[in-house]
């Protein structure tokens, strides 16, 4: 009997929009990424305050290791910090290989860079409630 979710793993990071790199080229990484993820059978979710990253990434666990060391050695982010990797039981974000969102309050995620582990998991869930996923 195959167990397709015994693979699944999830890591959570945040990031820093490095100095250099325009907001514009956030729409960019985002496509890219979809394009990836879509590829590699990964999905997830990545808010953007306008400076800060926080991302969601789910799949099988190589695939988002390898994902994770590609964002990990991109010049366009800095401080890159995993809050939490490891075993997810179902995936959160079927519909999409990367869900995009902003949000206005920059507090939110420099929260949230503070979590480590179970207080990551339920950081970002908590925020997820009052994004608007749909629209």
């Amino acid at each position: 009997m195959h167990m397709p979710s015994s693979d699944l793993h999830e890591i959570i990071y945040v990031s820093t929009l490095a100095d250099d790199t325009p907001v514009r080229a956030v729409a960019d990484i985002a496509m890219q990424a979809r394009s990836n993820n879509h590829q590699s059978d990964i999905t997830g979710l990545l808010v953007f305050d306008g400076l800060h990253f926080c991302q969601q990434l789910e799949g099988g666990a190589q695939k988002v290791a390898a994902v994770m060391a590609r964002i990990q050695g991109d010049p366009r982010h800095r401080n890159v910090e995993v809050l939490h990797q490891g075993p997810l039981d179902q995936r959160r974000f079927r519909r999409f290989s990367l869900g995009y969102t902003s949000v206005e309050d920059i507090e939110l995620l420099e929260r949230l860079q503070r979590l480590k582990g179970q207080a990551a998991i339920d950081g970002f869930v908590a925020l997820l409630s009052g994004l608007d996923l749909d629209g």
